[in-house]
């Protein structure tokens, strides 16, 4: 298997989605919650709390992980579905102020939300329609960390039914920047 190097691994998470919505791992049939996320172990992709991921999705089947690329720049999935339940990238190289432009120029027409602004740069998406049809959802943030830029991008297939899409994104995002810290040992936002 060719190892994947961002630019190209976020390309291949976008690539990889293109496609509607097929085989996703069942959804529980229990009433919508509207339980705060939290943050607790296990992890899904080193930066989704599992838990936290099920509570928002409705997604309740079996889910494992494949990662490839480098501490550094990255991309993870959950491939037990298809649409992938769940797509990760994250870089420290590249020039990430234009891919959000690019990115907030696409996705204005469709109610791209700004990210609060301790979560650095960034905004949070539905587009039902068009080329991201198979993950519709997601959140992408430029943020230092320990004097450097990072970006992390996280795709989602599905929300439950009455959950805040945007709302939950932005609360992963954070847990997301706040485990990178973890991980990588820098502190968000400085």
């Amino acid at each position: 298997m060719r190892s994947l190097r961002p630019p190209v691994a976020l390309a291949v998470v976008l690539l990889s989605t293109a496609c509607t919505a097929g085989d996703l791992p069942p959804s529980t049939s229990t009433p919508v919650s509207t339980r705060v996320i939290a943050d607790s172990a296990p992890y899904l992709c080193k930066f989704v709390p599992e838990q936290a991921f099920r509570l928002v999705t409705g997604i309740s089947g079996p889910l494992k992980e494949l990662a490839d690329g480098t501490d550094q720049d990255g991309a993870c999935r959950t491939p037990d579905a298809y649409p992938n339940p769940l797509g990760l990238g994250w870089a420290t190289t590249g020039d990430f102020g234009s891919i959000l432009e690019d990115k907030r120029k696409a996705y204005t027409e469709h109610g791209a939300v700004t990210l609060p602004s301790d979560l650095g740069e960034g905004l949070a998406v539905h587009v039902p329609n068009g080329p991201l049809t198979g993950q519709p959802y997601e959140v992408v943030a430029k943020f230092r960390c320990g004097g450097k830029e990072r970006l992390l991008t996280m795709f989602f297939a599905q929300f439950a039914k009455g959950r805040d899409a945007i709302r939950d994104m932005i609360e992963l995002m954070r847990i997301a920047q706040k485990r990178y810290g973890r991980l990588y040992a820098c502190t968000p936002g400085k």
